[in-house]
């Protein structure tokens, strides 16, 4: 076997090493102050350094995030996996809980009677829910459109929209529909790239820059 030197970094030290490594390798790479740490959590995910340059904050996003964090915002994702990756317990202590509906069963025979994907009747089951909502979509373009009409019917009023699904169809687009709700605060991955582990990461990075 060829030897290979490791790096002698103890378990605990692992993650505060990675994030030494990442602040090394972005060097002169301008991030908006504040961002920061949203932004080096969604590299230490994904070690895709193109979140450097590809996240959109639209203006005072991070500031009006936290306040509605600490006053008991509740998260609502569009999977299961995106949902199971955000630490449920710093959410609870501010009050608030992470839904994800989409393998309700009234969710699941509304997108068929209506003709329409079970992420599309999830944010309309999500509109119904009389508190302050964050969204934080990692998967569905078609999510992001109906919060979008949503929106604009005002019928909806999100402290926050997460806008992250990764692939090739309507991704860019919706994404970019988001993009043009001025007033709304918002968190977009431009272009392609994104997933539900950036869209939990993202939920995560805001909970611990409360600590």
């Amino acid at each position: 076997m060829d030897h290979i030197e490791l790096e002698k970094v103890l378990p605990a030290e692992i993650e505060a090493r990675s994030f030494e490594i990442i602040t090394e390798e972005l060097g002169d790479i301008p991030l908006i102050p504040g961002t920061e740490p949203i932004v080096k959590r969604c590299i230490h995910t994904s070690a895709d350094f193109d979140y450097a340059k590809n996240l959109v904050f639209s203006e005072g996003v991070v500031k009006h995030a936290l306040n509605a964090l600490r006053n008991g915002a509740s998260i609502v994702t569009d999977t299961q996996m995106g949902k199971a990756g955000i630490n449920k317990k710093k959410l609870a202590k501010y009050g608030g809980e992470v839904f994800c509906f989409m393998s309700d069963e009234d969710v699941a025979r509304a997108a068929k009677e209506q003709g329409t994907t079970r992420a599309t009747a999830s944010m309309d089951k999500a509109a119904a829910l009389d508190q302050k909502l964050i969204f934080a979509i990692g998967n569905a373009p078609t999510a992001l459109v109906r919060l979008y009409e949503l929106i604009r019917e005002g019928r909806l009023n999100p402290e926050l929209i997460i806008a992250v699904p990764v692939g090739f169809v309507n991704v860019v687009q919706s994404k970019e529909l988001i993009l043009k709700l001025e007033h709304v605060p918002s968190i977009v991955a431009r272009g392609r790239k994104g997933g539900s582990n950036i869209a939990a990461c993202i939920c995560n990075a805001l909970l611990y820059m409360l600590e």
